[in-house]
């Protein structure tokens, strides 16, 4: 079957359905990495994303049931050059193929993926809209204009949990954390859990008191869809976590988040950090890591100097050696650091494990402030 898409600069290309029949609207953004399209398909992240991968060829190794990092698949679309045509893998269940029909993913293979990714290179992330029924651009082209634009999106509610839960540690408990689900990854929490941390998932409409009554060492805030300027009521909950003295930990989102209780504004980013091999300095060691990025936004912070808030001193901890993007915020009261943030993935789900220091980091930090379960 014949499949169309059309960004909304008018740009068109023609190709093959894959995946689920029918229609779909979103932000087109590419990503970069070459294996993890599982984890990056079931990333709550790329809500309302159409995703176009710069890989050749994807589906290669089929799905599974071990792999997905959370319920579903919620990108808004799928974008693939050449998709296998039959998985080889010991651990495939499925191809890739039947799991977007399952969860009616819109689709669309054989078309010049290199082409598309420079497109959006050159022009930033935009609408775009893919269809199998519609033949017409122009009619597809309207449609696409009418599509709600990601910025002003408020989407983390759409992903959260329903109901807090709890993902226990694995090894002897030492901390209990309270972690606010803005689209958080299955990976996270056990991450957690592998360093004696007991997890307790709560939504992202919790409260500061819904918190405290975890009574937990320290507070995450996890990664999630959509523009961190609307979410008032989770940047209000940070600001009351670090009045509470919880020590704290972001990511991604949560990063954005963080910097805005700081009172550092946000931004959206031309065509974003998506893929699992970004080159980001951790400046308190110097040290090179590649890491994992799902992200449209970013924080305005200074780059060489700290800037005194109602909480403390901030500075940018982390920086993206490609593009000098912030990558991560550190605060610190009376000398000591209280709480910090990265704008990635640390628990490699996909990606490299080169940030997995930064859930030990957050273990001593509790440590440090006197925690204990």
């Amino acid at each position: 079957m014949n499949a169309l898409l059309v960004l909304e600069d008018g740009r068109t290309f023609r190709g093959d359905a894959y995946g689920a029949d029918g229609e779909t609207f979103g932000e087109a953004v590419f990503a970069t990495g070459m294996t993890g399209y599982q984890e990056t398909l079931t990333d709550p992240s790329y809500h309302r994303q159409v995703v176009v991968q710069t890989a050749p060829h994807i589906g290669n190794t089929g799905v599974n049931d071990a792999d997905p990092e959370s319920r579903r698949m919620w990108v808004a679309g799928y974008v693939v050059r050449d998709p296998a045509r039959v998985p080889s893998n010991w651990r495939a269940q499925a191809s890739l193929d039947t799991a977007l029909k399952r969860d009616g993913i819109v689709g669309i293979s054989g078309i010049d993926t290199r082409a598309l990714t420079r497109h959006l290179r050159e022009r930033g992330a935009m609408r775009v809209g893919i269809s199998t029924v519609e033949r017409d651009p122009d009619a597809l082209l309207e449609r696409v204009l009418a599509s709600p634009e990601m910025v002003g999106a408020a989407l983390a509610d759409d992903v959260t949990t329903e109901h807090p839960y709890v993902t226990v540690a694995n090894v002897p408990t030492r901390f209990r954390v309270a972690a606010i689900d803005l689209g958080i990854k299955a990976m996270t929490p056990l991450r957690m859990a592998e360093r004696g941390i007991e997890v307790h998932v709560l939504p992202s409409t919790s409260t500061l008191d819904d918190v405290l009554a975890v009574d937990p060492h320290g507070v995450f805030v996890s990664n999630g869809p959509g523009d961190p300027e609307p979410l008032e009521h989770v940047t209000e909950l940070i600001r009351g976590v670090l009045r509470a003295d919880k020590p704290f930990f972001g990511i991604c989102l949560g990063n954005q988040l963080f910097g805005r209780a700081l009172g550092f504004g946000t931004y959206k980013l031309k065509y974003g950090h998506r893929g699992i091999n970004q080159p980001v300095q951790d400046r308190s060691t110097g040290k090179v890591e590649v890491t994992a990025h799902n992200h449209g936004f970013a924080v305005d912070a200074p780059l060489h100097e700290a800037t005194a808030t109602e909480f403390g001193s901030a500075e940018v901890s982390h920086v993206n050696l490609n593009d000098d993007v912030v990558e991560g915020l550190q605060l610190k009261r009376d000398g000591e650091v209280v709480g910090f943030s990265v704008q990635y993935h640390p628990e490699a789900a996909a990606g490299p494990h080169d940030a997995a220091y930064l859930f030990d980091r957050f273990v001593d930090l509790m440590a440090k402030r006197g925690g204990k379960a």
